[in-house]
């Protein structure tokens, strides 16, 4: 139930990423947009890391190695 939760959290923080694309074709003030957007951002990362903690560190693991692109996974360094 708590996993369910934490993905729905992460689906939340999804659309918080999406709407910043949206909100400046909405037709606010440069004062209004660049608030709206700065509020976006950081519920997007509190909902992120809220996700996060959630779901559990195996899925915390699984993101950290999408983003290690030239890292090997073996070592296979020669003394």
């Amino acid at each position: 139930m708590i996993k369910l939760i934490g993905y729905i959290v992460l689906g939340i923080s999804l659309v918080f990423w999406g709407l910043i694309l949206v909100v400046p074709f909405l037709g606010f003030s440069a004062g209004q947009i660049a608030a709206i957007t700065t509020g976006l951002i950081v519920g997007g990362e509190v909902t992120f890391y809220l996700s996060l903690f959630l779901i559990g560190k195996d899925f915390l693991v699984k993101i950290r190695n999408k983003f290690r692109f030239g890292k090997s996974k073996t070592n296979n360094s020669k003394s």
